[in-house]
């Protein structure tokens, strides 16, 4: 395949100028492009940024990308991030750089981002029945050979108004789709193994679709660690596999070089890859596809307690774990009560869907970052605006800045347009979100 995106465009960039549309940028950058800036080697605490500011660890990142190259590529697995972490074109190419086999979309103006800086293979993981995004998409895939893409179904009347759209746009090429597998409860997808088999049928029936594979998603089964939530995820990727082989049996793979079958979120990959990477049916081409997003960042949070590199996991090899990526730095503006500081930081700034910041280190007047006890402090509440510091121990006077640690990336990067990356203090790359 050629080049899976197109990296001038993502070069082109550094030729974005930086002004008050990007917050927390140095005054002294405006007018100047990104390029210029970085050129001249800023420091972060030097070069002029105001709080809140997020940034990203450049070795951190680097490491996580290498851990889980490495342990794809030694347990026979492909991965397609999910590029709603991030919606960063510049981690995008990162990520194909060390491996990926494509970026995961969920809606079709996350794909148009994609598409503008030429990623090739898409992974589309969800339902499209709109007949405006099908026919956009049909319009890609006539004009790029290149373009490799599929997408999920999980009803007849799905596949129907796929079909209609399709036909009255009249494209040459069809439209690759996953069988979509759910649980009750759950988020789309088929609900039981009869209601799979019928979607199936009606795709296979579709001359303007190609079932090409099946797709689901484990972290709709369960939400902790608990053995029974890991018990009852084996059940469904059990019930997974079956349904791959039934489909094969029944002659819908028939003449394909790929079966896609894929799932994996973040936090059960470990799961995922023992079944699907399990002997399947000779001569079927099975490719397992994970689809984690949230390892490239990580976090202090949520992934560090449920992802398999947080945590004790099932297969072995690259038994490095990840390394949180993320850091907000803000300053504290007022302690109006001796156990009390607000900070310039709030819901505006910050995920809070899953646990709230975790204060990590401190800097003074004298530039020295020192570590937080744990115990010393922790943020009680988010306003707008505004983080609630409540002070057990920790020694924090006005105009300190404090870094903190953060849960749950999906919902952080979505308020940042330009983010700093750093090596140690020194900023090496500016990342650019389209969200």
């Amino acid at each position: 395949m050629p080049e899976r995106i197109n990296t001038g465009a993502v070069r082109a960039l550094r030729d974005e100028t930086i002004d008050w549309r990007f917050k927390g940028m140095p005054a002294e950058a405006f007018g100047s492009t990104a390029g210029e800036f970085l050129a001249r080697r800023p420091r972060l605490f030097e070069a002029g940024f105001v709080g809140p500011l997020l940034t990203f660890d450049d070795a951190a990142m680097e490491h996580n990308l290498r851990t889980m190259a490495a342990w794809c590529d030694e347990h026979g697995l492909r991965i397609a991030p999910h590029g709603k972490t991030t919606m960063a074109p510049r981690l995008f190419e990162r990520q194909l750089e060390h491996g990926a086999w494509g970026i995961t979309a969920a809606n079709v103006s996350q794909l148009r981002v994609y598409r503008a800086f030429g990623v090739r293979r898409v992974l589309f993981a969800n339902e499209l029945v709109d007949p405006h995004g099908l026919a956009w998409v049909s319009d890609e895939l006539d004009a790029d050979p290149d373009f490799s893409f599929c997408c999920y179904a999980d009803s007849p009347r799905g596949v129907e108004l796929m079909a209609a759209a399709l036909a009255e746009r009249g494209g040459r090429r069809p439209v690759d789709v996953l069988v979509e597998f759910g649980v009750r409860g759950g988020r789309t997808g088929a609900r039981t193994a009869e209601q799979a088999r019928e979607v199936a049928a009606a795709v296979a029936a579709e001359p303007r679709l190609r079932l090409v594979g099946l797709s689901g998603y484990e972290g709709e089964v369960a939400h902790d660690i608990a053995e029974s939530s890991l018990s009852a995820i084996d059940d469904y990727l059990e019930e997974f596999r079956g349904l791959v082989a039934e489909f094969a049996g029944a002659g819908y793979f028939d003449g394909l070089d790929e079966v896609i079958v894929s799932a994996g979120g973040s936090a059960y990959f470990d799961q995922v890859a023992e079944a699907l990477t399990r002997p399947w049916p000779e001569g079927l081409p099975v490719v397992p596809v994970l689809r984690s997003g949230g390892y490239l960042l990580h976090d202090d949070g949520f992934y560090r307690v449920r992802s398999p590199f947080g945590r004790e996991h099932r297969l072995a090899g690259s038994e490095s774990p990840f390394r949180p990526a993320m850091r907000i730095w803000a300053q504290v503006m007022s302690k109006p009560e001796p156990d009390l500081a607000l900070l310039t930081m709030g819901r505006r700034d910050v995920s809070f869907d899953q646990g709230l910041p975790e204060p990590q280190v401190i800097r003074g007047d004298d530039g020295e970052i020192r570590d937080l006890a744990a115990d010393s402090c922790h943020v009680s509440g988010l306003a707008d605006q505004h983080a609630f510091l409540k002070l057990t121990g920790a020694e924090v006077r006005v105009g300190d800045w404090i870094g903190f640690g953060l849960s749950h990336p999906c919902t952080v990067l979505d308020k940042w347009t330009l983010i700093p990356v750093v090596d140690g203090d020194q900023v090496t790359d500016l990342i650019r979100t389209y969200f």
